[in-house]
């Protein structure tokens, strides 16, 4: 089991309603819980289903340098790269 966080924009509320069936919404669209990897698994699928034209990122804790990963979904300004084995936030240009 671990420890994930879900951050969602601009999803419909049928997502937002599943993702209520396994996680505790703490603020408008902030999912957190203690799942695990197959209900991760199974989590993000429904994001890849439902989230439609929104965006979404994902993000628990492992075992790595930083503590965590995560990964998103949709358009974002904010882009994941990985930097020598290490994962970092980068920022699109404002258009």
């Amino acid at each position: 089991m671990a420890m994930i966080v879900v951050v969602t924009e601009a999803v419909p509320p049928r997502l937002r309603g599943r993702l209520a069936v396994w996680l505790l919404e703490v603020r408008a669209g902030v999912y957190i819980g203690d799942v695990s990897k197959k209900i991760r698994e199974m989590i993000w699928y429904q994001i890849g289903e439902l989230a439609e034209d929104g965006n979404v990122v994902m993000a628990w804790a492992t075992n790595t340098e930083s503590g965590f990963d995560f990964q998103t979904y949709g358009e974002n300004r904010r882009i994941p790269i990985d930097m020598d084995g290490l994962r970092l936030v980068s920022f699109l240009p404002i258009d």
